[in-house]
């Protein structure tokens, strides 16, 4: 990777990782806020409702934002007609829930579901335009100017659902909160200079549906891949199980969303400036970086939700079935985060069939694993997930490695390595509080606990990835 994309790669991560910090935090607060005044079956029905909208996300599109970030046509062109397509197709589809959220609340077994459903709908045609203006500022490496749209939105909806909530409405204060961002996301990203323009291109036209035809689908199996664990527990189990499994879910999403998504968000646009200029030798070392700041920051993050998974208790003792299930589901966030990070280096390159072939074939073995397990409890649902997610990381490596995309596996398992040796001082930090010391019984003190692991990790990743360190701070310069 070449040192001015290198940089601005740097700058972009440490300003897309503080608008995910702002944003997915406030985001952490709100779960805190609804664990504590929502009972099972509410935040159960909240999870489908929202569930049901974040396929409704995906399928208004399906995928397209990738191709303003490659195209090499007029981009603003590009980025006018795919908002049409993404705006008009969100309008429908709101529509459509609006109208059908009855019988689709009683077939995921929450009935009472309904009215959030068709209140989350109507945010569908505003996140349609919010996504095409990040897309935008994505191609352009610009996430400095992404902080206000899409950080501010989401303070203003949780301030609106802390509210809310704290005024006793119920399950309604997330959705309302949630709607709230959806339509002010698009206006604070106007305000920033990227107004959205409805615009008609045929040739740019032609170019999104080319690439929503392979990406899409892949797009919404991705969707799926997340949601279809809470469609099969509220099935199956009942909307109290799903949450109790939504409160682990949304825990151990946290480091996804803060780390991987963040890499993943910056990697895109540059492995796509890199195929640009005609340098695809250089996208296996760049795979690399993201994949050893990807496991080093994941892995930590993910070793301190572990260990103090126990700790969900104090968000009342009903959500204690939450913690053995929010181990499990760290180790599936890992795998995840590994995969977001690999995916973006095969559409990039080109070879969006094979990213729609791996997802397809994840979301089989889950669909076919969920089938098999769901009845058995919360637990078994999520080894599924672990166990699945696992044998993907294995299968894209090697899809990797036939696309000569991938680097040594020798430099893999060093990473691998570096992060193990890492957890030793967390993992022994964490052994010597519980032996000296009673656990905290409030969520500041668990909230200090978990800062003093995650700096005993980073004490040790420090030690173990100073190469990576350095550039890093090179980078930022």
């Amino acid at each position: 990777m070449s040192t001015g994309i290198g940089s601005r790669a740097v700058r972009g991560t440490l300003w897309l990782g503080l608008v995910n910090v702002v944003s997915k935090g406030s985001q952490v607060v709100v779960t805190l806020v609804l664990a504590a005044t929502l009972t099972e079956g509410g935040l159960g029905a909240v999870a489908l409702a929202v569930a049901v909208v974040n396929i409704g996300q995906v399928i208004q599109a399906m995928g397209v934002y990738d191709v303003i970030g490659r195209t090499t046509r007029d981009p603003d062109r590009l980025a006018g007609t795919v908002l049409t397509v993404s705006v008009a197709t969100g309008v429908v589809l709101a529509a459509v829930l609006v109208a059908a959220a009855t019988p689709v609340a009683a077939l995921l077994g929450a009935p009472d579901a309904a009215p959030l459903v068709r209140l989350a709908a109507l945010s569908l045609p505003f996140t349609a335009a919010g996504g095409v203006q990040m897309a935008v500022l994505h191609r352009r490496l610009d996430f400095r100017r992404r902080l206000l749209p899409d950080a501010g939105s989401a303070v203003l909806g949780a301030a609106v659902t802390i509210v809310l909530a704290a005024a006793g409405t119920g399950p309604v204060a997330l959705v309302v909160g949630l709607l709230c961002t959806a339509v002010a996301q698009p206006l604070l990203g106007t305000v920033v200079g990227v107004p959205p323009r409805l615009v008609w291109d045929a040739g740019a036209a032609r170019e999104a549906l080319g690439w929503i035809a392979v990406v899409g689908p892949a797009a919404l199996v991705a969707v799926l891949l997340i949601n279809v664990d809470y469609l099969a527990i509220g099935h199956v189990l009942g909307p109290a199980a799903v949450g109790v499994y939504s409160l682990a879910f949304r825990i151990a999403w946290v480091p996804y969303i803060l780390v991987a998504v963040v890499l993943a968000g910056v990697a895109f646009p540059v492995y796509a400036k890199l195929l640009r200029a005609g340098d695809r030798a250089a996208l296996p070392a760049a795979t690399a970086r993201f994949t050893r700041a990807t496991l080093a920051v994941t892995g930590g993050l993910y070793l301190v939700v572990a260990l103090l998974a126990d700790r969900v208790v104090l968000l009342g003792a009903r959500w204690a079935p939450a913690a053995p299930v929010l181990v499990l589901l760290c180790a599936y966030g890992l795998a995840i985060s590994l995969l977001q990070t690999w995916y973006q280096v095969v559409k990039a390159a080109g070879h969006a069939r094979r990213y729609l072939l791996l997802e397809v074939t994840h979301l089989a073995l889950l669909g076919a694993s969920l089938v098999l397990v769901t009845r058995h409890g919360m637990v078994s649902v999520a080894v599924a997930q672990v166990a699945v997610a696992w044998v993907l990381v294995v299968v894209a490596w090697w899809v990797l490695t036939r696309l000569t995309l991938t680097f040594p596996i020798a430099e893999l398992a060093g990473m691998t390595t570096a992060v193990l040796v890492a957890a030793v001082p967390c993992v022994a930090v964490a052994v010597l509080a519980r032996l000296l010391f009673r656990p905290p019984d409030t969520v500041a003190g668990v909230l200090t606990e978990a800062l003093v692991l995650a700096a005993a990790y980073a004490g040790g990743s420090l030690c173990t990835h100073r190469a990576a360190v350095r550039e890093l701070r090179g980078g930022a310069r």
